[in-house]
């Protein structure tokens, strides 16, 4: 039985002044589900959620962010910023080590930039208009543009450009590093062990360069396969910390109730999690422009946001959530209307061949949310096949590009350029990723639009650009968008602080 004391590191929760006023206490362990269990922890060659998660402890960036996005010192203390948009100076922290006593430096910036564009898609293009990168010094790096790149500052979360030390990689096959087993970083906690099937387990840094943190010192991140056992060790005290999305969402409500139990929904700002459905644009009737209209219109998302998701969402109105920089809801509308459903069908000639529908395999939530989509649909006049499949099945079909129709959610990282237009311009379109543009959308004038919005200057301008990209695309319907999702992280109300950033339990 693993020692179990509570401690100071989370939350916004109902519980007096004087209780978050109480002095925090070093010392402790804390336990907290991951789901799915990660296939590896090293975040610079693998980029899902719970990766993310977990190595956002052991890594680090050179900037994290605010609730509001706002940047805030990481690994870098502070930066400048050229008045033409094009030179970035950033003067990065003295004294800090790895966590195998290595000084980060300059040259480490250096290294992980040059790592990251062959192994981080998301990084790639987000560097795609670096012109170089400079050390003049050992805590110095500037980074020169081509043109101006207006989410510049917004890239270097740890999960989106995470630094990664030279001295273990250079000169190295950074697949089968021996390291990427044992990963090391300049972060909070260290790697100790992992039981496959089990636990992760990480341990304070005692050399980490802000005095006094961490608190704690050790996490206990446990593999529970089975969302009702992950609920159960919830409950009888076994875990001390459920993230967004580690619970069925009709056991939210029950678990909310329990005494010493806070709920929060913060720590999702940076990466705005929306929902839709990858409809195929390549063959079919998903190629169908009013097929695809059909498919908006028969969907009840109004349900699904209430009923299915106990009304934590909001329904979607197009390719960019509300929370995203340059949104507009003066776009098209698809209101639940199976009659016109129906007449768009017709206008398509849909002669009733089976479509496949993919569930998005990651518990009775989805699964319902599937069933509930299959009935909609039905009930327009599709027919509809679902077509089941574990966590690898679904990457590997929807990687393949084998699907009509398959449910997803993505990240969108606080600004068009970064989450948003990857899903929908054509040099995004590669067999071998579920994260980039699957559903094989192609138009030249949004290829263009999304390219001219990363450079243009003022953001006014990049406004009206992203206002008529979001128009072209919700009247294209290349993806039948579904909610913006909110995913509650439950905690033991003496666990403080945990949700501090934009990017939550996984800073």
């Amino acid at each position: 039985m693993l020692k179990r004391i509570l401690l100071g590191l989370v939350v916004v929760c109902g519980i007096g002044a004087a209780a978050l006023a109480e002095e925090p206490k070093s010392g402790g362990v804390v336990n907290v589900v991951i789901q799915p269990e990660p296939p590896s922890l090293m975040v610079g060659l693998v980029q899902n959620g719970p990766t993310q998660m977990i190595a956002g402890n052991i890594y680090e960036g050179l900037l994290r962010y605010s609730p509001k996005l706002e940047p805030l010192p990481g690994l870098a203390e502070s930066w400048t910023v050229s008045e033409d948009g094009k030179v970035y100076a950033f003067h990065l922290r003295k004294g800090v080590s790895w966590h195998d006593g290595k000084p980060f430096t300059s040259a480490d910036v250096l290294f992980s930039i040059d790592f990251l564009k062959q192994t981080h898609p998301r990084a790639r293009g987000n560097l795609a208009q670096l012109e170089k990168v400079e050390a003049p010094d050992d805590y110095t790096v500037v980074f020169t543009l081509q043109q101006p790149f207006g989410p510049f500052l917004g890239i270097f979360e740890v999960g989106s450009l995470p630094m990664i030390p030279k001295h273990i990689y250079e000169g190295t096959d950074y697949k089968t590093n021996p390291a990427n087993n044992t990963p090391v970083g300049t972060g909070p906690f260290m790697f100790k062990e992992w039981q496959k099937g089990s636990f992760i387990h990480l341990v304070k840094n005692p050399n980490y360069y802000i005095a006094g943190k961490p608190y704690i010192d050790e996490i206990y991140w446990h593999v529970i396969p089975d969302a009702a056992a992950r609920s159960v060790a919830f409950e009888t005290g076994k875990v001390d910390v459920l993230p967004g999305g580690s619970v069925e969402n009709f056991d939210v409500p029950r678990l909310s109730k329990l005494k010493n139990v806070c709920v929060t929904g913060n720590g999702w700002e940076f990466f705005s999690p929306q929902s839709w459905l990858w409809l195929n644009n390549r063959s079919g009737p998903t190629a169908n422009k009013k097929f695809r209209q059909a498919v908006m219109f028969a969907i009840d998302r109004n349900f699904a946001k209430d009923v299915i998701w106990n009304g934590l969402g909001k329904v979607a109105t197009g390719p960019s959530a509300s929370s995203i920089k340059y949104y507009t809801a003066d776009v098209p509308k698809y209101d639940y209307d199976p009659a016109k459903a129906k007449a768009l069908l017709k206008e398509a000639g849909y002669n009733g061949e089976k479509v496949r529908l993919l569930p998005l395999p990651y518990g009775e939530t989805w699964q319902r949310w599937a069933e509930a989509v299959k009935q909609n649909l039905q009930d327009a006049g599709i027919n509809v096949e679902m077509v089941a499949t574990d966590v690898p099945g679904w990457n590997q079909k929807v990687s393949d590009w084998d699907y009509d129709i398959a449910f997803t959610y993505l990240y969108q990282y606080g600004d068009p350029a970064l989450g948003v237009g990857r899903n929908y311009i054509s040099s995004q379109i590669a067999n071998g990723s579920p994260f980039n543009n699957v559903e094989g959308y192609s138009n030249p004038e949004i290829d263009k639009l999304f390219t001219d919005g990363a450079v243009a200057l003022p953001d006014s301008k990049r406004g009206e650009i992203y206002d008529k990209a979001q128009k072209i695309l919700v009247d294209d319907a290349p993806v039948a968008w579904l909610l913006e999702l909110q995913f509650p992280t439950i905690t033991r109300c003496n666990v403080k602080n945990l949700v501090t950033t934009a990017i939550g339990v996984n800073d």
